[in-house]
């Protein structure tokens, strides 16, 4: 794979790269460094792609971002963490997503899906209806899984811990989710192994106390999202780019950390990754985050700089000069936006105007943009 050189390292702290400069993963440019991040909606129906999921992605392509996530999306039903979430564990997903590709790569931007399974914090209300674990016997109920079987808090389900067998059957979900991908009209994969959900339990001391070969050691305990990388980068083309989110941190004492992220990213580059979405949390209600603007990007510089791979910046990213002072001064090669792109679907072009660039806007919407 092209690997990322120290050249296009040091761009950025030279003062030759900002947030609206061009960027190459693989075959694709970005035409800027913003990217709309994975945002669960919520509203789905077994899993299928909707008329809002058009007008909220393809809102945001309109809007100049680079890159068009869409949420989460369970590589099997299980791995839901709604009844109500995003899926591709069917080829009617794949067939629902085509329209909502295809309109986003007309607004010049790249289709993005980020594959998940929320193992352990499956089967919960979705948040506006109390988002509270679903008690057995209430509609929306199924049993979940983990690497052990260690709820992930008080009220919630122990889950049923995954034989080797069944995490083989998980790894090639992930497999096959990344070829309906493909068939769907996407253009970059990202693996969600942060914020709790599968791929972090098992990564994380806190929620993985097997003594099998997928538990204890660092290395035990990389083993299933490395098994899980290593299927989908086989599957997915070798023109297109492969990104990994992960938490960077727990936020506990004695959970998976800064340093072990770094090791773990430099594996997951070996195996033909091309950046690291590095965002932090979500594994234990014991967490102590200290909340603030950009509370995550001093992780995606250092695994920038450790591991030498591309990274996006993640975490109350809220204005233009932020944004480009991230990438100018080299602490990340993009950066993610949530709730200000729900705020404002144009961020992109309204962030050019604050900072002196003069981008394409929709034809359909010039006349505004004076």
């Amino acid at each position: 794979m092209e690997q990322l050189t120290q050249e296009q390292l040091t761009e950025s702290a030279v003062g030759n790269a900002n947030l609206f400069s061009p960027l190459t993963l693989r075959s694709l440019t970005l035409r800027n460094r913003i990217v709309v991040s994975p945002m669960c909606q919520y509203s789905c129906e077994d899993g299928v792609a909707n008329d809002w999921h058009l007008v909220h992605l393809g809102s945001r392509a309109v809007g100049g971002a680079a890159v068009v996530m869409a949420e989460a999306s369970a590589v099997e039903a299980l791995g839901r963490i709604s009844p109500q979430d995003m899926g591709i564990w069917a080829e009617k997903h794949a067939e629902a997503f085509a329209p909502i590709t295809r309109f986003i790569k007309s607004q010049g931007a790249i289709p993005g899906i980020q594959l998940a399974h929320a193992g352990r914090k499956a089967s919960t209300q979705r948040p506006w209806d109390g988002g509270k674990p679903i008690k057995p016997g209430e509609a929306g109920f199924w049993p979940i899984v983990g690497p052990s079987a260690l709820p992930f808090d008080e009220g919630y389900q122990a889950p049923h811990e995954l034989s080797k067998a069944e995490i083989a059957e998980i790894v090639e979900a992930f497999k096959q989710a990344t070829l309906r991908s493909l068939r769907a009209g996407f253009e970059l994969i990202e693996l969600h192994g942060a914020h709790g959900y599968l791929m972090h339990e098992f990564l994380s001391p806190l929620s993985n106390h097997r003594t099998d070969e997928y538990g204890g050691s660092l290395e035990n305990r990389c083993r299933f999202a490395l098994e899980i990388t290593q299927a989908v980068r086989e599957v997915w083309p070798q023109e297109l780019p492969l990104v990994v989110r992960i938490s960077a941190s727990d936020w506990v004492e004695g959970g998976w950390e800064i340093a072990q992220s770094v090791e773990l990213c430099k594996k997951l580059k070996e195996l033909g990754v091309d950046a690291i979405d590095c965002s932090s949390g979500g594994n234990s209600p014991a967490q102590q985050i200290k909340l603030g603007p950009g509370y995550q990007v001093s992780f995606a510089e250092q695994v920038r700089r450790e591991v030498e791979i591309m990274t996006i910046a993640v975490g109350l990213i809220y204005d233009a000069e932020q944004a480009n002072q991230i990438i100018s001064e080299g602490h990340a090669d993009m950066v993610a936006l949530a709730r200000e792109f729900l705020r404002d679907p144009y961020w992109p072009l309204h962030a050019a105007r604050i900072l002196g660039h003069d981008i394409k806007w929709p034809d359909q919407y010039l006349r505004a943009k004076r």
